[in-house]
């Protein structure tokens, strides 16, 4: 037998138990089939993320990776996709010893996802795992594929008998987003999928509640006190929630094209975003108290009545990113030149809460902008009086809390401060918390964190259906009405911050984005 995992110790384990600090979270025995192993999320994220797992001595010793695609393959040449994908892309060491105890449970089975002959050889590969492995009949399937296939995969492995656990044993689903084109696909998809499995037994990934940031503002927020007494409309003016992303498209027209901006990132990353930042505190971090006080927030957001004056969109023309050249979206390979698809979307919408009333949030997403970051920004409003000169604070803005969720995640505050000399000068300073800097261990990616609650059956972090539906609910009347425009978006040059639209939107308001 090979060697087994070094053992993990706390100091570098950022992956604790819950109860005992010194003690990792480690999945029980279990496997987890992956449907879609050729795709990139497979190679990059899902399979790196599953070795770093086993490196750092989270996943049990009999456990096992089913692959399904429609591949001739063999088990060999399975693993030799997972190898080349892990050196390429796992963020722990490669360990020999690690690597083939893990490889020991590698299985590959042949097959289109509306096979049934394919789906009962995977129920007899199952089988043969639980005889052979020790995985315990406890299953998870990961469905990395086009969210076309997801209702006939559930339906083949209803029909196959793989959906069903014995007792004393679970059987999980994990679905990657979209869900649902708009609120009547996301309501028949969640019929189909929830028809066969329990809703607990379902986990809708959405890697971003996976990031170390997006979790830490929960503890910003509830484990400090001088955060909460400010956290309402009484002295917060507003609120900014960034997703921008300085590349195109990249090979994914063929999705992006039929999806867009606000679908592709409002109707999910940031309206979870929006739900963490208004948030009641709950009575505990479980899933049920935490989806609850989100539900709450998601059902109060109010769109503004003039969805001319409260959205914008765009798409990104040819320009400059730093100094390369590049195209604009409609110049990509494989979008249709006669496409009206956004590739930036902006939207203000209102809380309606005790808490929040009054207070804007702004969401905004988009490609080709200035620089890749994400970030929420709570704004807070001006000092009632200022005792100085005009002149003393003439470069004066507004003090913020910045929450950045990436590319250099941590917590910015910025405040203003005397410049140094022998005159009153007040100026904008800022204070800076980075997790590079703070903590010496390392923060697991979003994807090492999510596989691992879904193996632990921990579901904090996964959108229950009635999440999904009420953010489809605020995203459906802005889809459409772009869509009774007949226009195509207008466009903005790439490397810039988005259509003249969106600096409109903001300075109707009296108000500016943030320059990241």
């Amino acid at each position: 037998m090979p060697d087994s995992p070094a053992p993990v110790t706390a100091e570098h384990n950022p992956l604790r138990h819950p109860d005992d600090k010194r003690l990792p979270r480690i999945a029980g025995p279990c496997s987890m089939v992956m449907f879609g192993v050729t795709g990139d999320l497979a190679r990059t994220k899902l399979m790196p993320a599953i070795y770093d797992l086993a490196n750092r001595g989270l996943l049990p010793p009999g456990f096992s990776l089913v692959g399904f695609a429609r591949r001739e393959w063999a088990d060999q040449d399975f693993a030799k996709v997972v190898h080349d994908s892990v050196r390429a892309h796992a963020r722990t060491e490669f360990r020999e010893e690690v690597w083939r105890s893990l490889a020991e449970g590698f299985r590959f089975v042949p097959g289109a996802f509306d096979d049934p002959d394919a789906f009962d050889l995977l129920a007899r590969t199952v089988r043969e795992l639980d005889d052979r492995r020790g995985t315990g009949g406890n299953h998870a399937f990961y469905l990395s594929i086009p969210p076309a296939w997801f209702a006939p995969v559930c339906e083949r492995l209803q029909a196959s008998g793989l959906s069903d656990p014995r007792p004393g044993t679970w059987r999980r689903v994990v679905i990657e987003k979209p869900f649902g084109h708009d609120l009547e696909s996301a309501q028949e998809l969640n019929a189909i999928v929830e028809g066969v499995f329990p809703p607990d037994s379902v986990f809708r990934i959405d890697h971003y509640l996976g990031k170390e940031t997006v979790q830490n503002l929960l503890a910003l927020r509830f484990a400090n006190q001088m955060f909460e007494p400010i956290w309402n409309s009484h002295y917060v003016d507003h609120v900014q929630i960034t997703m921008a992303e300085d590349i195109g498209i990249g090979g994914r027209a063929g999705y992006y094209d039929e999806v867009g901006a606000a679908r592709d990132v409002i109707q999910n990353h940031l309206l979870q975003l929006l739900a963490l930042t208004a948030m009641e505190p709950p009575v505990a971090f479980t899933a049920d108290a935490v989806r609850a006080e989100k539900e709450k927030v998601l059902a109060s957001v109010r769109l503004p009545d003039d969805l001319d004056e409260a959205t914008a969109r765009g798409r990104y023309a040819e320009g400059w990113q730093g100094d390369v050249r590049v195209p604009g979206y409609l110049d990509e390979d494989g979008v249709d030149p006669g496409s009206t698809t956004e590739t930036y979307a902006a939207v203000r919408l209102g809380v309606h809460t005790r808490r929040w009333a009054g207070v804007p949030f702004y969401l905004r997403a988009g490609k080709r902008l200035g620089k890749r970051v994400t970030e929420i920004a709570v704004v807070l409003k001006r000092a009632p009086h200022l005792p100085f000169t005009d002149t003393a604070t003439e470069e004066l803005g507004q003090n913020a809390v910045v929450i950045r969720v990436q590319p250099d995640e941590g917590v910015t505050m910025r405040f203003g401060s005397k410049v140094p000399g022998s005159q009153m000068e007040v100026r904008d300073v800022t204070m800076d918390f980075g997790y590079g800097a703070s903590f010496t261990e390392s923060s697991p990616e979003a994807y090492e964190r999510l596989i691992l609650d879904v193996l632990l059956g921990e579901p904090p972090l996964f959108p229950r259906h009635e999440e999904v539906e009420l953010s489809w609910k605020i995203l459906d009347p802005v889809i459409e009405h772009w869509a009774r425009a007949g226009t195509p978006p207008p466009d903005y040059a790439a490397g810039t911050w988005g259509p003249d639209s969106a600096h409109e939107l903001m300075a109707r308001d009296g108000r500016t984005w943030r320059l990241p």
